[in-house]
């Protein structure tokens, strides 16, 4: 006899770890039997500076509910390129780009976990889960989404040239990087060399694959007309698209 009613959501969630101190600490969280949700798949990498802004848009595109990067403390990095700060970089931009496509932000963390704190990992799992499963289930099918984070993949080359050469942070600590992508003059020139290019690529992709008039490109990217407009412009200017 089956009883009718609804499941409880259980988010997809994929894990990034850091080998030396995160992914250690998982383990100790798994051999002192602390419980962390099921549900979760962990990919074990060697620094959390080696996860790639690809690889989270494109767990995002195979339809993952949320995505968790977990590394070293700040000045504990096993590298002397202290790749645990281009994860921070990486993360601040990621979560620009997940907004621009209404992607709710909370769907991407970033932790700091040792190897002697495994109730801290499992603490972190419950509670990010909990708040994945407040915000539901992504939803792929809707607003174009998948469309919008192909485009979003195929310009990641682009926006990590961008990083190099505009949106290098001068001091390496966390405070610093929170208030270097919080400023306003970063946010403008984030806006201008990398979220407009994002916008073009989502108007010719989803242009290509269902020929949207102007008015509803402007309801799915929920852009202001005068901004598709602007873009529409560019785009015919350089022969990329056509009405």
């Amino acid at each position: 006899m089956t009883i009718s009613g609804e499941t409880e959501f259980k988010p997809k969630i994929l894990g990034f770890l850091c080998n030396w101190c995160c992914y250690a600490g998982a383990d100790l969280c798994g051999v002192a039997r602390y419980q962390y949700p099921s549900y979760i798949r962990i990919i074990r990498v060697m620094c959390s500076g080696r996860v790639d802004l690809a690889f989270v848009l494109r767990a995002f595109s195979k339809g993952i509910d949320g995505v968790f990067i977990g590394g070293c403390w700040p000045g504990e990095c096993h590298y002397i390129t202290e790749g645990n700060y281009d994860a921070l970089s990486m993360v601040h931009i990621g979560k620009k780009l997940l907004q621009n496509m209404g992607i709710h932000t909370k769907r991407l963390r970033l932790e700091w976990v040792s190897a002697s704190e495994g109730i801290r990992f499992a603490e972190i799992m419950h509670d990010f889960a909990s708040q994945l499963k407040k915000v539901g289930p992504l939803g792929l099918e809707k607003d174009g989404l998948k469309v919008k984070l192909d485009a979003a993949i195929r310009l990641v080359p682009y926006i990590k040239l961008v990083e190099r050469e505009k949106l290098r942070v001068p001091t390496k600590n966390a405070q610093a990087y929170e208030k270097f992508f919080a400023s306003e003059e970063i946010n403008s020139l984030i806006q201008e060399l990398i979220l407009d290019k994002l916008e073009l690529m989502q108007i010719m992709a989803l242009g290509q694959k269902n020929g949207y008039a102007p008015g509803k490109l402007s309801e799915i990217l929920r852009l202001p007309p005068a901004q598709v407009s602007k873009h529409l412009k560019t785009l015919v200017r350089h022969a990329l698209v056509r009405f």
